[in-house]
């Protein structure tokens, strides 16, 4: 951070801001906007998308600037060029324009932001996104095409998987070696659904298919997939451990993480490498955690006067994560540094499968996440391809073509798949690509 301020500066003091192109003026999205345009030195949000213009228009409207409404990539680059920020419904045309430094997607779509990630490397654009859904299905495919173009291609700072990232690299270097990447949950219930959670939607402005996703699984299992991805980890089994100290009462009291180290100890000490996992009831939440040892005799005595205890497992953690306040941060390390906060090493290890959320009958179409007919849970990526089983983020809009039990997961040859989908050839052309690695695995 503290690079990073001092670069920003120096960008500001240079009139070289850097120049954002940002693709969803939702709720994380138009607060990106504001924390860029009200605190940021040495940034500026050049052109925001949305597909439907209005909130991007409100996103500007809120801070007292006036936005060019646009309608194609020229009218994008005139706007740029003329010193107003871009508002467009071309989310295509943002990210190929002119003038763009780094495109940031943060729809929480699947199609849709995959074809922007790759309209963005193909423009020669970094790319930061806040989109662990469509990274979870295709992101070792995009890693590797942004890396052929000389690009950084980035999960975010702020959402838990970049803030797990920055601690493990921390803990990396001061010697201690990560065994686990944790996620810290208040609630896990895998039948919530957008009628479940409208309440507490509404009372924060989201929408009650997101809420639901959280609920159920399907956020923290992508989120602990592409942390696996970005180290090298796996899970100990489908779903991960997920020991819950709730007792499935989100308002009991919080147990102390350091509590909770023992529910992963038989795990770790059978894993032939580090594994991401979570907590359910702990505290401090929504933070995040890793465990790591150390074989140096001297070094475990400093880490127990230091207050981390005698080992074998150290606990270390982060108390927050700040979404939308850390994202600018991305950015600049992206654009400033060739520095990814988060990114897959290469094959995917793991991927997030489809569950039915209910019994599911021939005819019925698989519709959102956090919908009424899947939820998603994390699997080793070999077992996927072993087992034939569907990800979650290639079964949006699949039709049953024969039943799926409650609570079973959904294969790929339970469904029919709808033609022409940008995210199933990339899928396939990741699986091609990686095949012999994770046949290996």
């Amino acid at each position: 951070m503290i690079l990073v301020d001092t670069a920003l500066r120096r960008r500001e003091e240079e009139g070289r801001p850097i120049r954002v192109g940002i693709v969803g003026a939702g709720f994380q999205g138009a607060a990106i906007v504001r924390q860029i345009m009200t605190v940021t030195p040495g940034m500026t949000v050049a052109a925001l998308a949305n597909r439907n213009i209005g909130p991007a228009v409100a996103a500007f409207d809120a801070l007292g600037i006036a936005p060019r409404r646009c309608d194609s990539r020229l009218a994008v680059e005139a706007a740029i060029a003329a010193g107003q920020p871009a508002v467009t419904e071309d989310a295509i045309g943002l990210a190929e324009a002119d003038g763009i430094d780094v495109v940031v997607e943060v729809t929480g779509s699947i199609e849709h932001a995959a074809a922007v990630i790759v309209a963005a490397i193909r423009a020669g654009k970094h790319v930061v996104q806040m989109n662990a859904e469509v990274d979870g299905t295709v992101g070792p495919i995009l890693k590797r095409k942004a890396d052929a173009a000389g690009l950084v291609y980035s999960f975010s700072d702020g959402d838990q998987p970049g803030v797990q990232m920055n601690l493990f690299r921390f803990v990396a270097g001061i010697g201690v070696k990560p065994v686990l990447c944790g996620n810290i949950k208040g609630l896990h219930d895998p039948k919530r659904n957008p009628t479940t959670q409208r309440a507490f939607a509404e009372k924060w402005g989201q929408k009650p298919a997101m809420v639901a996703s959280f609920a159920d699984g399907t956020k923290i299992s992508y989120e602990q997939a592409i942390v696996a991805n970005g180290t090298g980890f796996s899970v100990a089994r489908r779903g991960m451990i997920g020991p819950d100290f709730s007792g499935g009462n989100p308002t009991a009291p919080l147990v102390p993480l350091e509590e909770t180290v023992a529910a992963f100890a038989d795990a770790l000490d059978g894993a032939s490498a580090g594994l991401v996992d979570y907590v359910v009831g702990a505290r401090p939440g929504p933070g995040v955690f890793v465990l790591g040892t150390h074989d140096d005799p001297r070094q475990q005595h400093f880490l127990n006067l230091y207050k981390l205890g005698t080992g074998p497992y150290y606990c270390f953690y982060t108390p927050y994560h700040l979404c939308h306040f850390e994202v600018p941060t991305s950015i600049a390390r992206a654009a400033l540094f060739d520095d990814a906060v988060l990114a897959p090493q290469g094959a995917p290890r793991v991927g997030v499968i489809a569950m039915a959320k209910k019994l599911l009958q021939p005819g019925e179409v698989i519709g959102e996440l956090g919908g009424y007919e899947a939820y998603g849970v994390a699997e080793n990526a070999d077992v996927i391809e072993r087992d034939r089983l569907l990800p979650l983020g290639l079964a949006l809009g699949c039709t049953l073509v024969r039943p799926v039990a409650e609570d079973q997961p959904i294969g790929r040859d339970d469904v029919a798949v709808p033609p022409g989908r940008l995210i199933d050839r990339l899928y396939a052309e990741q699986q091609e690509h990686f095949a012999d690695k994770l046949r290996a695995a």
